[in-house]
């Protein structure tokens, strides 16, 4: 069967901190009035919406097809799991201070291969909006647990100002937080596992303090001060087309493609392509036909179409093109060069 972009409704998730705002800066519809706080556009359990693979999910696909959809890399990961989870987050409030842990963690504590590192492009901070990303300064177990017991967590977390366009990476390990007022699009592993080691006294839906996952906080939690906060972009300027690799590590890399003027882009087999539109719409082209991602859309381009295009469509676009790197099982604290892409991008 020919092979070609797939899409999927998202899945939105209602949560306590969130709001409306992904419709204000993204385009998406929203039911109802509750808070949503994630849309969660790609994952191993999403659905195709369109075309002969409609109704499938990307884990069934990736049993039956293999490296035609993930790629050489990913399909020769020992795990039946679609390796990559893409989601949009308004945070209209603080989100809890919270950790991830490691792929071995993960698999000796929960029963999953996967941990959670994960990467933030922010789309939206209103003026001064911070978030928590790492300790002030070195500090210990001992030490953390007892500002938890006392409610002064506050005192030891790192806050960072953001503002649109900067890109936040976010190992397993790395104490965080969301601030209120930002919106931003985050890359991670495929799990949702996470540990809430602090949520600033407040209640959930039900009117009851959340539950905190303390222990198991400290247990994976990186002590170490935090030396980089934003990741320093790789800007290319192609005649028209802006490119720029944003983040790379052994999970995933993230380029974001921007311009008014069509481009191609080539690249190999090694991994499926995820392709968000932040600002649109783009016409999406391959060899076999061509659709349109609206703002806030997302696609899954299959590893075997190695050729791909972009059209403005008498507007400017700015996308997002995240995949695994062709050198997956690099330690994933150390952050990858643009040496990671195997992606040739040329304006048209």
């Amino acid at each position: 069967m020919e092979l070609y972009p797939l899409t999927f409704e998202p899945e939105l998730k209602d949560k306590i901190w969130g709001g409306r705002r992904l419709e204000e800066f993204l385009g998406k519809p929203l039911p109802g009035d509750l808070p949503v706080g994630e849309s969660w556009e790609v994952h191993g359990g999403s659905v195709v919406a369109s075309g002969p693979y409609g109704g499938r999910t990307l884990d069934d696909l990736r049993a039956e097809l293999g490296a035609a959809l993930v790629g050489r890399v990913a399909s020769g990961h020992p795990e039946n799991i679609f390796p990559l989870l893409f989601k949009y987050i308004d945070a209209s409030d603080v989100l809890s201070v919270q950790v991830h842990p490691d792929d071995a963690y993960a698999r000796e504590h929960e029963g999953y291969p996967l941990g959670k590192t994960e990467s933030w492009y922010i789309v939206h901070a209103d003026a001064g909006a911070k978030l928590v990303h790492g300790w002030k300064r070195p500090t210990r177990r001992e030490e953390v647990a007892e500002a938890v017991r006392e409610s002064r967590l506050e005192d030891l977390l790192e806050y960072v100002e953001v503002s649109v366009g900067d890109v936040v990476f976010v190992p397993a390990g790395t104490v965080h937080a969301i601030g209120g007022g930002i919106v931003l699009g985050e890359i991670q592993e495929n799990s949702d596992i996470t540990y809430r080691l602090y949520d600033w006294g407040r209640v959930g839906f039900d009117g009851r303090p959340r539950e905190l996952h303390v222990e198991r906080s400290l247990d994976v939690l990186d002590y170490g001060a935090t030396p980089v906060h934003r990741t320093k972009p790789v800007t290319h300027y192609l005649d028209g087309v802006t490119r720029s690799f944003r983040v790379g590590c052994g999970y995933f890399v993230m380029e974001s493609l921007e311009g008014s003027r069509a481009a191609r882009v080539e690249g190999g087999d090694s991994s499926f392509r995820i392709v968000s539109s932040l600002e649109g719409p783009v016409g999406l082209s391959w060899p076999g036909g061509e659709t349109r991602l609206e703002r806030g859309r997302t696609a899954v381009l299959p590893a075997a179409l190695t050729e791909w295009g972009l059209d403005p469509e008498d507007s400017h676009y700015r996308v997002l093109v995240m995949y695994v790197p062709s050198g997956r099982g690099a330690d994933p604290k150390l952050p990858l060069g643009p040496e990671a892409s195997d992606l040739e991008v040329k304006p048209q």
